[in-house]
């Protein structure tokens, strides 16, 4: 069993603060302050570039990959770690498209994450006129993947409701056709059991530095299941992903399996950061954070609705159908979460009305819970959102 007290402990939280944003940034790890200081000084400090070899930094990305791909259920060796999401997302969305070079439509949901959406348009667009990116509603998924279907690209969890795929019967249902799936797991991954191998997943990517407590600009991950990853051709060719990087051939070969996925020079610092949240993880169950997490989002739930009949659950009422998050919908949400935050309830928005709050059991336990509803109901009971100050829109939300 999963000792939450112990998690809790490792977690540099601030007094006073009820953090229910980790599904947009997870907390400080105790560890990464001395982690990082040690890295600095006495690799990078003394070793200098010899950091590269003595110090594994090289080794960095199919090491961590690999400790991430425990959390998402894939097969060792075929996760690895660098760059952003976006970047991973149009990695794996290219790279599919050119295994099905016969087919031109990719699907996805109007809940997916703006970013992936963006990065098809590109994509499609520098690909030709031909290519057609279609967007439907999260719940006509499953009707719209027909014959014509090149790649499906879903986020498994909605961003904004926390609506939960079914990762299993849309991939068999994609591959019934002839399709190929892209999965972003930005969302899950630390939010509740994924098995993108069990499922059959082609492709996955998501991020480290929301669930996976990896720190602002935590490097992004990407899977590639085997039966592609000696096939699948990289469109962002980096030298990190050539078969001998220091061959320094003037055109690219790939390097082995998901390896070639590797684009540019390994982000080491926030690459450190990550091992110390990773040490965390390695003394948690998914099962059990799962369990916890339900819960959790239920005594949250229950509480809000008894005390905040102005708040309109956004999220499945159905655990089994819900990420790690609760989104509550009002009209003049911003302005509520800022005056929640100024009373040490942290969460976010998402417009044009979600008040989003996310729980983590590595940290989030049932007092917290309680604790917040408690604030939750005196600020809106007492409309303590309605202050001028609370309505200035900052840049982030």
């Amino acid at each position: 069993m999963t000792d939450f007290a112990a998690t809790k402990a490792m977690f540099d939280l601030p007094q006073g603060v009820i953090y229910l944003d980790g599904n947009s940034l997870g907390p400080l790890p105790k560890a990464a302050p001395a982690r990082l200081d040690r890295m600095m000084r006495k690799e990078w400090g003394e070793m200098l570039i010899t950091g590269w070899n003595k110090a594994g930094w090289m080794a960095q990305p199919m090491e961590l990959g690999d400790r991430v791909g425990k959390l998402i259920g894939a097969e060792p060796g075929h996760v690895t770690m660098g760059d952003t999401l976006s970047i991973k997302v149009y990695q794996a969305l290219a790279s599919a498209l050119e295994l099905q070079s016969d087919r031109k439509v990719v699907l996805s949901d109007n809940g997916n994450f703006p970013s992936d959406l963006y990065m098809a348009e590109g994509l499609l667009r520098t690909l030709g006129p031909e290519y057609e990116l279609r967007v439907v509603d999260p719940e006509a998924v499953e009707e719209n993947i027909t014959e014509d279907i090149a790649v499906l690209m879903i986020t498994e969890v909605d961003y904004r409701t926390g609506r939960k795929h079914n990762m299993a019967a849309l991939t068999a249902k994609a591959h019934a056709v002839g399709a190929l799936t892209v999965w972003d797991l930005a969302h899950s991954a630390g939010a509740l059991p994924v098995e993108v191998a069990g499922a059959g997943a082609d492709f996955a990517v998501g991020c480290t530095y929301k669930y996976l407590n990896g720190g602002p600009g935590a490097p992004a991950f990407i899977y590639v299941a085997p039966r592609h990853a000696g096939r699948a051709v990289p469109a962002l060719s980096g030298w990190l992903g050539h078969k001998a990087p220091f061959a320094f051939d003037l055109s690219y070969r790939p390097g082995t399996g998901v390896e070639r996925m590797r684009v540019g020079t390994p982000p080491v610092l926030q690459l450190t950061a990550l091992e110390t949240a990773m040490d965390i993880w390695d003394m948690a169950d998914m099962a059990d954070v799962r369990a916890r997490s339900i819960a959790l989002t239920e005594q949250f739930i229950a509480g809000i609705e008894a005390a905040c009949p102005e708040l309109e659950l956004a999220s499945p009422r159905d655990a089994e159908a819900r990420g790690s998050q609760v989104s509550f919908r009002f009209v003049e949400g911003y302005a509520a979460m800022q005056a929640l935050i100024a009373r040490g309830v942290i969460g976010d928005f998402r417009a044009p009305d979600i008040m989003r709050f996310g729980f983590t059991p590595l940290y989030i336990d049932e007092a917290d819970v309680s604790a917040a509803i408690s604030i939750i109901s005196d600020v809106m009971t007492n409309k303590e959102w309605d202050r001028a100050e609370y309505k200035v829109r900052a840049a982030v939300t």
